[in-house]
């Protein structure tokens, strides 16, 4: 029975030692794959989020899109006293001269919705313009980044199915970004994205 016991603690020793081997190993061939393998990855949305120029188009789209929403509830607001007004007239007129003025009001809220859809895609497309001119625009830091580390490609970290952490450039990408562009006033807004 003694000889068991004695065989359950050496058989945790070694599990303990193998344990540390290998957490020692992990770190060691994390070492090597970052100075060996040519690839990094990038968290975009990350990346694009957490930038000062990322959060200054984040900021711009937001303070846009609640300028668009206090004027839809302000045209909300018009529109339905002119309904209520429209509806509290239909007594004193005839139902034909109603139907012209409930037609018309009709065709005003659908040339409003319309145009409000129009705003608002308006926004979303600049959005999307402003995000392709933040890539653009670090393109070149990220390409410098890439020489720095002898790095030959960088892909989306979310395509990684197992990787090492130490491959992952959002940090230092983030840091040399808004060390170089800031807020990203600077760049042109015009500057259309590089194939």
């Amino acid at each position: 029975m003694r000889a068991l016991a004695g065989w359950g603690w050496f058989r945790q020793g070694a599990m303990a030692l193998c344990l540390l081997f290998a957490t020692v190993g992990d770190l060691d061939a994390q070492q090597k794959a970052a100075n060996m393998v040519p690839i990094a990855t990038l968290d975009q949305e990350r990346f694009f989020n957490e930038t000062r120029f990322g959060k200054a188009v984040l900021a711009a789209f937001q303070s846009d899109t609640d300028a668009l929403i206090a004027e839809n509830r302000k045209i909300e607001a018009d529109l339905e006293a002119e309904e209520r007004d429209l509806t509290s007239r239909r007594a004193t007129m005839s139902a034909e001269e109603f139907q012209t003025l409930a037609a018309a009001f009709d065709r005003k809220v659908e040339d409003i919705r319309t145009a409000r859809d129009a705003t608002s895609q308006v926004l979303s497309k600049r959005l999307d313009e402003d995000r392709a001119r933040f890539f653009d625009a670090a393109r070149p830091v990220l390409i410098a980044l890439m020489a720095e580390r002898g790095v030959l490609a960088i892909i989306d970290k979310r395509a990684v199915l197992l990787g090492f952490d130490t491959i992952d450039l959002t940090e230092l990408a983030i840091a040399r970004l808004d060390e170089t562009l800031g807020d990203g006033a600077a760049t042109p807004p015009d500057a259309s994205p590089t194939p």
